[in-house]
């Protein structure tokens, strides 16, 4: 091992270059970036329940790190269309991500004034979670950025792989929409079903948000040969377990990240506290998250090593010299 002066603030620094990280039990390594995680670069990981690993993981340097299904992971903090533009073409096999709704508004005064916070949680939420930007766009706006950005996501996804984006009734025609006109083939919609949503007296429940799924061109079944379902059943996490505001299950999201072949690549690039990072991981996926608020994006971190912590053993790891 050679020593190294640490960059950035230890675990997300900014720039061009996209960033790899592994990380395991107590000691964190400097690792060159793995051929299946798009573009250079090395990562400071934070590992937490940890005082402080940052200045021991400067002094620390792994030339390769092998394992027979290693899990690498990727993070990076800022603008995703941004960070997308930046990486190259067909890198990932599949598109995984939650992006702000910008929905629930009645009127243009509610729709501006309102922060996702306000919107998204009741005034006894036990929680006090970080806001988020992002949520404040016309549904033409919407519809225009979400084309921008699942274009470039486009570019960057293999051909045969898969999109898959939430959202909710009210964005669900502008969704699909904006998928088909950034390139994608519109295959159908996922439902995800809230068991413990508030019932609404003479109404309907709204007790479900929806998945718009396409692919980059035809499928070859025998790539990746899963029979999926179309709908999933699980609550929103609550208590100590919510650390994002419109935070996903993990056990939905293990479910969706199996569209992308095994050994292959997850993107996310609305990556808020990393719940499809975790998902992909623990499911034998490689995956590259994008956060744009400095706060999630820790948190992401944070959940992403430690699920790397728990699900390797000293005996799954080999240093290479």
């Amino acid at each position: 091992m050679t020593k190294k002066s640490a960059r950035g603030s230890g675990f997300l620094p900014s720039g061009a270059d996209f960033l790899a990280v592994r990380a395991f039990a107590s000691t964190v390594f400097e690792l060159p970036s793995p051929s299946s995680i798009c573009g250079p670069g090395l990562l400071h990981a934070r590992i937490p329940a940890r005082e402080d690993l940052r200045e021991a993981a400067s002094s620390l340097r792994a030339s390769d790190l092998n394992r027979g299904s290693s899990l690498p992971f990727s993070l990076h903090q800022g603008d995703a269309l941004a960070v997308l533009s930046g990486l190259p073409d067909d890198c990932v096999d599949s598109v995984i991500t939650d992006p702000p709704y910008n929905s629930g508004g009645r009127t243009a005064k509610e729709r501006t004034t309102r922060s996702a916070k306000q919107k998204y949680t009741s005034a006894d939420a036990k929680n006090d979670l970080a806001d988020f930007t992002g949520e404040n766009m016309d549904q033409r706006s919407y519809a225009f950025w979400l084309t921008q950005i699942m274009t470039e996501a486009h570019r960057l996804t293999k051909t045969g792989g898969a999109a898959l984006l939430f959202t909710d009734w009210r964005q669900l025609p502008t969704t699909t929409d904006a998928i088909q006109a950034a390139g994608w083939l519109w295959r159908g919609v996922l439902a995800w079903h809230k068991p413990q949503a508030r019932p609404q007296k003479g109404r309907f429940t709204q007790n479900c948000e929806f998945v718009v799924w396409a692919s980059k061109g035809p499928i070859d079944g025998s790539r990746n040969p899963v029979y999926l379902p179309g709908m999933y059943s699980a609550s929103q996490p609550s208590g100590s377990n919510r650390q994002h505001i419109t935070q996903k299950p993990v056990e939905v999201m293990r479910e969706l990240v199996k569209i992308c072949p095994p050994k292959g690549t997850v993107l996310d690039f609305c990556a808020g506290s990393g719940s499809t990072g975790v998902a992909a991981l623990l499911e034998g996926r490689d995956f590259i998250g994008v956060e744009k608020t400095e706060h999630y994006a820790a948190i992401a971190a944070d959940r992403l090593t430690e699920t790397i912590r728990q699900t390797l053993s000293q005996d799954d790891m080999v240093l290479a010299a």
